[in-house]
C-alpha cells in the first residue's frame, strides 16, 4: 500500500490520548472524521486497531505493536518542528562566516560579541582567509555570507552585496622616518623609500597597484607579507612605509604616524556578501542589522 501520512496521524493521535474526541480537538477536524479515517486505516491494514466501548477506547494488540513503530518517527517530526521553531526564535542554530584576518580581527569582534551577548545560543563559525578565497568559499556554499573588502575581482553576478562600512586606507611609518612627519609627499615619491606591502592576491594589495597604476607608478615592495599586523609589526621596527586600513590600529598606541600625501587614496568598503539563491536565516539577517548600525 501506499503511505497515507494523513491516517496515520490520525491513528496516532487517537492512539496517544485513547480518544477520538480528543483526537478531533488536536487535529482540529470533526469526530466522525477521525472514525471515517481509522476506519480507512483498518481498511488498508486488514486488522482492526482499537476496541471502542461507550466509554473507553483500547488498543488491540496490532494497535500497540502498530503505535510502538510509528511513535517514535513522530517524535522526530515533533522534534524537528521544535528545532525549527527554535531556529526562527534564535534559540539555537549557527552562523558560518568567511573574512580575512584583519576584518575579523580589527572590524568583526565587537559586533560578534554584541551579537553574542543577545543571542547566546547561536553557534558562530569563522573560517579566515583572504577576501579572494573567502569569494571561492561561497561559491561552494561552505559558508553562509563573507565579510569582504571591495572592490573585489571575484564578485560574480549571482552574489549579493550589502555594504556595511566605509574606511580609507592610510600609509603609515615608524620614527625612522620621522623627516616624513612635517611633509606631504607626491606619491610617485614613495617609490624613493622601502616599501613593505601585503601578498599581490590579496584584494587590498590589487586596489593599491591598480590606483598607482593608473597614475604610472610602479612599486617593487622591499618585503611581501601575507597579514596587517605583519605589516604594521615590520613597519614599527623601521623596515619601511605600508599602506593599511586606516580602522585597524591606532597610531599613536602603536607609536606610528600617517605619513601624508598630496593624492588621495579612493574611499573603500567592507560589504556582507551572501549567495543570491541561497535565503539568509534569520540568525544571519540579525547579525547583518547588528553589523549595519554604524555604516557610514
Amino acid at each position: 500500500m501506499l503511505l497515507n501520512f494523513e491516517l496515520y496521524k490520525v491513528f496516532y493521535q487517537v492512539a496517544s490520548n485513547l480518544s477520538f474526541s480528543k483526537a478531533a480537538e488536536k487535529l482540529f477536524i470533526s469526530q466522525s472524521a477521525v472514525s471515517q479515517n481509522i476506519k480507512n486505516l483498518e481498511k488498508e491494514l486488514k486488522t482492526k486497531l482499537f476496541i471502542r466501548s461507550t466509554k473507553n477506547v483500547e488498543l488491540t494488540q496490532a494497535g500497540s505493536l502498530l503505535l510502538k513503530h510509528i511513535e517514535p518517527a513522530f517524535n522526530l517530526i515533533e522534534n524537528g518542528e521544535k528545532s525549527l521553531r527554535e531556529i526562527n526564535d534564535l534559540k539555537r542554530g549557527e552562523i558560518h562566516i568567511g573574512a580575512n584576518d584583519t576584518i575579523a580581527k580589527d572590524y568583526l569582534l565587537p559586533y560578534l560579541k554584541k551579537f553574542h551577548q543577545l543571542y547566546p545560543e547561536i553557534q558562530i563559525q569563522i573560517t579566515n582567509r583572504t577576501s579572494s578565497t573567502c569569494i571561492e568559499l561561497l561559491k561552494q556554499n561552505k559558508v553562509d555570507l563573507i565579510i569582504s573588502n571591495l572592490p573585489n575581482s571575484k564578485i560574480t553576478n549571482k552574489m549579493q552585496i550589502k555594504p556595511i562600512f566605509s574606511f580609507k586606507d592610510i600609509f603609515i611609518a615608524a620614527d625612522q622616518f620621522k623627516e616624513l612627519k612635517t611633509k606631504k609627499l607626491k606619491l610617485k615619491e614613495l617609490t624613493n623609500y622601502p616599501f613593505l606591502s601585503l601578498e599581490r592576491k590579496t584584494t587590498s594589495q590589487q586596489f593599491l597597484e591598480k590606483h598607482l597604476n593608473k597614475l604610472g607608478i610602479e612599486i617593487e615592495a622591499a618585503v611581501e607579507l601575507g597579514s596587517v599586523d605583519l605589516l604594521i609589526e615590520m613597519t614599527k621596527i623601521g623596515l619601511g612605509i605600508a599602506v593599511v586600513p586606516e580602522y585597524c590600529l591606532n597610531l599613536k598606541q602603536e607609536k606610528l604616524f600617517e605619513v601624508k600625501f598630496k593624492e588621495k587614496l579612493p574611499a573603500r568598503k567592507l560589504a556582507v556578501i551572501s549567495n543570491k539563491n541561497i535565503p539568509l536565516t534569520k540568525a544571519a539577517k540579525k547579525l547583518i542589522e547588528i553589523l549595519n548600525e554604524k555604516f557610514i
